[in-house]
């Protein structure tokens, strides 16, 4: 059988090689004539890429090129970073995609591009090779058609940053209910962000075909808008293809995996909250100890991912605490307190907990793929959102879903800066009782979408269907 070849080019942090790579399986168990190369940038801010990527199995038919190490220029903006380190990289995907196509006969013939949604300047190397492109979206369809349509706001009305701080709410097709303007992502509200989210939004439109990692049971709404309201329909194919969802990168916090599992076997069914913040998510002091306010005047039982934030100004992942740490860090006396009802780690087995019986609920930053796992697993969340697109998630989730409960929905955290607010401990305390005593209604809704998200990609489910779209498509270039 003749062997297709298709790049992958996948933005270099964590969560997004995680899901590219996953998708890229999904592919090729799809359709053993595919075969995937996978170039990946190194990121000086994200070192734990590089422990995952050993630690894949080596396949024939997805092979990983590791591409040299660019520096940016000092004192390059951290709005800037991001495109910088990308347009610094093209020479070396250039090159890269050159030995490919001279290898052609071994490889097979190249026929697509796939690139995360923040490599979209890559557009201009597929071109050159004359090869359609196709963006892999790694977060939901209301959320892309908020950013599509924005950018149309932007280019056809003239609606910049000044005019729509001065709003309220705002229509949007992707979505069922009016957006208020604090569920926007910082990227679309501030001067500072301007050009890179239009470059960015740019890139979305300029491509021929955009695989979405979602599915039509759960975004329906929003999938149907871009087959039906005009501004969207004349933009490139979406494919949702989802959910992909991410088994847990192979690392350990300061209390191995296997503790935290066994502790749960010894709990009731769903009487544990959840409570974590992603790879990127930490606390300072004053939060940490409202969040134990909490945690102990609802009595719940709870694991909670608590992180060590990086001094501010420092673009790092989170660190783990020590033991020694942990007992300065929160209220004297609450981890003698709770010893009996609760865990504290620091990296968590995030799917492996969410898919435990004994958990009942989920604090989350709600970021999409840990809202996919929760869906996934049937556990309803309470929604704390930080950064990017997490508040546009969390309304979505809270009000156009109904699928979630309300911590807050306008938090927000500057990048390489502090939150907007203090969120007070009776509000947490709140949303981890309301999570854990969701009403029938509420538990039933989720627990049907969970059942959906199982059967979509199976014969007959819509990704199923949609993945076989996007297969005859790249096929269709040979």
């Amino acid at each position: 059988m003749k062997k297709v070849e298709v790049v992958f080019i996948p933005f270099p942090i964590m969560s997004h090689i995680v899901s590219t790579l996953e998708f890229a399986n999904l592919l090729i168990n799809r359709d053993n004539s595919l075969r995937i190369t996978v170039l990946v940038m190194k990121l000086p801010l994200a070192p734990e890429t590089d422990v995952y990527i050993k630690s894949l199995p080596i396949t024939d038919s997805i092979s990983i090129i590791n591409l040299p190490e660019c520096s940016l220029p000092p004192n390059t903006a951290p709005s800037s970073a991001m495109v910088a380190l990308i347009e610094a990289q093209k020479p070396n995907i250039k090159q890269a995609v050159s030995d490919l196509v001279a290898g052609e006969g071994k490889h097979g013939h190249l026929t697509a591009f796939v690139v995360d949604m923040f490599c979209t300047n890559m557009i201009d190397i597929a071109k050159e090779f004359s090869i359609p492109t196709l963006v892999f979206f790694t977060s939901g369809v209301a959320s892309l058609g908020l950013n599509l349509h924005l950018h149309t706001l932007r280019e056809r009305d003239n609606v910049g940053v000044p005019q729509l701080q001065e709003l309220t709410e705002l229509d949007i097709p992707s979505f069922a209910n009016s957006v208020p303007l604090y569920s926007f992502p910082n990227s679309v509200v501030s001067k500072e962000w301007e050009s890179m989210f239009m470059n960015y939004v740019r890139g979305l439109k300029n491509v021929d075909g955009i695989i979405v990692n979602s599915f039509e049971e759960l975004e329906s709404y929003a999938v149907h808008s871009f087959f039906s309201h005009p501004d969207l329909a004349a933009l490139p194919t979406i494919y949702p293809v989802g959910p992909i969802l991410n088994p847990e990168p192979k690392s350990k916090g300061t209390v191995d995996s296997d503790d935290i599992i066994k502790w749960l076997d010894d709990q009731p069914p769903s009487s544990v909250v959840f409570i974590c913040f992603g790879t990127r998510g930490s606390f300072d002091e004053d939060q940490a100890n409202e969040i134990a306010h909490a945690i102990e005047n609802s009595g719940a039982r709870f694991v909670w991912s608590l992180r060590k934030p990086q001094p501010k100004g420092v673009m790092k992942m989170p660190l783990d605490y020590s033991n020694s740490d942990l007992v300065k860090f929160l209220p004297e006396g609450f981890l003698d307190r709770t010893k009996e009802t609760g865990r504290i780690i620091g990296w968590a087995p995030q799917t492996q907990i969410l898919a435990h019986p004994a958990t009942g609920g989920f604090v989350s930053h709600c970021g999409w793929n840990s809202i996919l796992e929760s869906i996934y697993f049937g556990v309803p969340i309470a929604t704390w959102p930080l950064f990017a697109e997490q508040q546009t998630n969390a309304f979505q989730l809270v009000c156009e879903l109904k699928i979630a409960v309300e911590i807050a929905l306008d938090y927000k955290v500057e990048l390489m800066g502090g939150p907007n607010y203090l969120l007070t401990s009776d509000k947490i305390e709140k949303g981890i009782r309301n999570v854990l005593d969701m009403d029938g209604e509420f538990r039933k809704r989720v627990k049907k979408l969970s059942e959906k998200s199982r059967k979509t990609m199976l014969e007959g489910g819509s990704s199923y269907t949609h993945l076989g779209r996007l297969i005859d498509y790249i096929m269709n270039h040979v």
